[in-house]
């Protein structure tokens, strides 16, 4: 077995690409982490600073080629990820050109070479490590091949491929003028070199906790950078290096790391952690050290919102009424620093505070602003104008003046996105919309959303791609207002809710098949779902139940009319659904929608609140499961209630309807307007659901 690993590093580039000097630090500090005999203890580490394409190609291949199965080969990237306008990621080189903004393909290494690479290649342990921007395309466009096992000892490591990505498909990755690396690989230097990423503590840093270590510090030193991890086999585990088990300093560091909150520590924890140095025998400037190197994260975070706050400060000072070019600056410098919406709003609040003049809505871009917040959630009748406040701290208009007042208690925010019809983000925003917390005791609660009441046109029109006869015709419903489970209904809410008294029928309080308390629970029928709904409505002495299938659908849109609340297509980066393509009986199911991309098909739903909200502040109403509904199933909306209520029958139809697509569906049924139907009695592991509370209703 060999441990192998190729580190390349772009700093210099051709006009037109930013230059990135800490590239090559990245690669050096790799290197001497992974070369060491106490932590990488690599056999091969090759380092390639500003190469050429062709070299940089060459050795990329030789990298994956002869390999054994139980090599474990590495592939670090550090410099400009490049993605065109099909969604296919590139691997730029110090030779990669753009014209007219657009790269020039031959001057850049595309990402489907190095998929094949890979997937020829018969290392059964392969690591692919992207400090890159929009470097989760890559793990989008690899198909990880399906040979056979091997036997391979637990601290080896397991088999396939896992990729870490410095940020999504859609981000940009930051650097820091603080440090001497990338921000990401800092923490992934740190991570190793430390020991600070083996978080169960057994000597061994496998990829997933080095993924979750590095991901946690970048986050406290730059919210808005996600960094991705994509394992393709699932069980099983990647080690990468080793750390020092039984070191002091090590044990020293969790317990720093248990204790800060905020950048500082409590009287308490002060004191114990002062005890901790004196039983772990530690230096004070050992200890020190430790400690400084745990809150660099957090003060590297309130640097940069000081630096965002003098900025803004001296901006008002020369421009007291902010030009939409000028709020569009403040938007690029916000990005730069990788703060979000929400650690710049209380900045932009105390400085600008109240809003500016009255403007159109028509002069803003759609869902600058979420639907909940409107005075009419709906799109108004031709003719018809709605205008509402601007303020300063709308950041190119993405932001309205809900921010200038402090969020109450009954009251959450959530970030909106859309896309074009490729899939590609255009806008993203803050929502905020109101609830009530349900206590179900232990800890679990669940979370109700208010619904505004409105009118909507239900079903779709027949220039929809995908849709079915049975979604028509298309015809206005006037909603009442209600409360909706801000998620689908987890595995621990139906755990709890599960040990209520029996009102009708047993309930298994562990039916679902994908385990997890955070995941929403499948393999329910209707009538549990049912009988869910009459425990929690007896505990609580509300009305609890099913939705209607109006106010399943007017929920979803959250006043949208395009085919999804995210725009004209979906991706997988949005939602958990079938992303790649299928074959059944010699026809092929496409895994994209529209003009969007095909993504990745997870096979497993996904814990609630993965993915962004819908405009009304509801998760997860694409994809992931199913969701019952109240009413029996009908082929079309011939005759249907327009009053958003139920629509039952007196033969007692054994058919009901499930509404917002699954894990495994095709993108074309995650639709809004998207119809399923399915025995009452059926317990499959893709049929879930969510509660409503009615206001005067108890249909």
């Amino acid at each position: 077995m060999a441990k192998v690993a190729l580190l390349i590093g772009i700093s210099e580039y051709e006009p037109g690409l930013t230059p990135l000097p800490k590239a090559v630090n990245d690669v050096e500090a790799m290197q001497r982490v992974l070369e060491n005999p106490e932590m990488g203890d690599f056999d091969d580490v090759k380092t390639l600073k500003n190469p050429q394409r062709l070299e940089m190609e060459r050795e990329i291949y030789n990298l994956y080629a002869n390999r054994e199965k139980e090599d474990l080969v590495l592939l670090y990237f550090s410099g400009h990820g490049v993605v065109v306008e099909n969604g296919d990621f590139y691997f730029s080189t110090c030779e990669t050109q753009k014209s007219q903004n657009k790269l020039l393909p031959y001057t850049a290494l595309a990402a489907t070479s190095v998929h094949r690479w890979m997937n020829e290649s018969k290392s059964k342990r392969r690591v692919v490590i992207l400090d890159c921007c929009f470097s989760g395309a890559f793990a989008k466009g690899l198909t990880a091949k399906d040979s056979g096992t091997i036997d391979l000892q637990q601290q080896l490591g397991g088999e396939g491929t896992a990729i870490l990505t410095a940020s999504t498909s859609t981000q940009y990755a930051f650097e820091s003028d603080e440090l001497d690396l990338s921000i990401y690989t800092q923490y992934l230097v740190e991570g190793i070199e430390k020991g600070a990423a083996d978080q169960d503590g057994d000597g061994l840093i496998a990829v997933d906790e080095l993924h979750d270590y590095a991901k946690t510090k970048v986050q406290e030193a730059s919210p808005a950078m996600t960094p991705e991890f994509y394992p393709f086999k699932d069980g099983f585990r990647i080690f990468l290096a080793k750390s020092p088990k039984d070191d002091p300093r090590l044990k020293y560091r969790k317990e720093v790391e248990q204790r800060i909150y905020r950048g500082k520590f409590s009287l308490p924890a002060r004191r114990l952690l002062n005890s901790l140095r004196v039983q772990f025998k530690l230096d004070s400037d050992v200890a020190d050290a430790i400690e400084a190197e745990v809150q660099k994260p957090y003060l590297e975070y309130q640097r940069k919102l000081e630096e965002y706050e003098a900025t803004l400060v001296e901006t008002v000072e020369s421009e007291p009424t902010l030009s939409e070019r000028t709020l569009n600056d403040l938007r690029d410098y916000q990005q730069h620093l990788g703060l979000r919406d929400e650690d710049v709003a209380p900045i932009e609040q105390k400085i600008i505070g109240q809003p500016k003049p009255p403007v159109s809505a028509e002069e803003l871009p759609d869902a600058a602003y979420p639907s909940n917040l409107t005075p009419n959630p709906f799109p108004t009748r031709e003719g018809e104008q709605d205008s509402k406040p601007l303020s300063a701290a709308g950041r190119g208009l993405e932001r309205d003046s809900a921010l200038s007042e402090p969020t109450p208690p009954n009251q959450f925010e959530f970030e909106i996105v859309k896309v074009d019809a490729k899939g590609q983000i255009i806008n993203r925003s803050q929502g905020r919309a109101e609830f009530f917390a349900e206590d179900l005791g232990n800890g679990v609660v669940l979370e109700m959303v208010s619904i505004p009441g409105g009118t909507f046109l239900m079903g779709s029109p027949e220039r929809e791609e995908g849709r079915y006869d049975d979604e028509s015709p298309q015809h206005n419903v006037t909603v009442p207002s209600f409360f909706m489970g801000k998620f689908p209904v987890t595995q621990a809410q139906w755990q709890a809710v599960a040990a209520l008294d029996q009102v009708n029928i047993d309930l298994n309080p562990h039916p679902s098949h994908f385990k997890g308390s955070n995941r929403p629970v499948e393999c329910v029928s209707w009538d549990d779902a049912v009988e869910f709904c009459d425990r929690l409505s007896k505990k609580t002495g509300k009305i609890y139940r099913l939705s209607s299938e109006a106010e399943w659908e007017y929920a979803c849109r959250a006043g949208t009319t395009t085919p999804f609340y995210f725009g004209e297509t979906i991706t997988t980066d949005l939602a958990n659904y079938r992303g790649t393509d299928w074959e059944y009986k010699g026809t092929t199911y496409a895994g994209n929608y529209g003009q969007g991309l095909k993504g990745e098909y997870r096979e497993k739903t996904t814990d609630v609140g993965k993915f962004p909200a819908n405009p009304f502040g509801l998760f997860d109403m694409c994809g992931n499961v199913l969701e019952w509904c109240q009413d029996e199933w009908h082929k079309n909306y011939n005759n249907a209630p327009t009053d958003g209520s139920a629509w039952l029958s007196e033969n007692d139809n054994q058919n009901r309807l499930l509404r917002g697509g699954s894990w495994g569906n095709d993108p074309e049924n995650c639709r809004s307007a998207f119809r399923d139907d399915d025995t009452r009695d059926n317990h499959y592991y893709y049929l879930g659901f969510r509660v409503v509370c009615a206001v005067g209703r108890t249909f």
